[in-house]
């Protein structure tokens, strides 16, 4: 599978747009892109029964953690305007920038 050109990046504010998370916002700890999926903070979180090993040293039990969630599902969040916007590409300058397609704003 090739490299896929992705819109979202590590630290970027995001919105969940489908899924049980819907409407809630968060930053990416993680980008999957050759998977296209990305792991959001506090965002698709599930239970994991883990059983005790005393060679690595954890106790088992229930643990809470971050699932990847697909990244059709995500969209990239405007603190502006407090919404989710679509993300293009355009050259500025000879580099090559990524900008809010509604408002135009330059994200980085």
């Amino acid at each position: 599978m090739s490299q896929a050109k992705v819109k979202i990046k590590k630290d970027d504010q995001i919105i969940v747009i489908a899924g049980k998370d819907k409407g809630k916002t968060g930053r990416v700890a993680k980008v999957y892109p050759s998977d296209k999926k990305v792991v959001v903070e506090g965002i698709n979180v599930v239970k994991r029964h883990v059983k005790a090993s005393p060679q690595t040293g954890n106790d088992g039990g229930i643990i809470e953690k971050e699932m990847a969630l697909d990244i059709s599902n995500v969209m990239y969040y405007d603190a502006d305007t407090k919404k989710g916007c679509r993300v293009g590409f355009k050259m500025q300058d000879g580099s090559k920038v990524r900008f809010c397609k509604q408002t135009g704003k330059v994200i980085d």
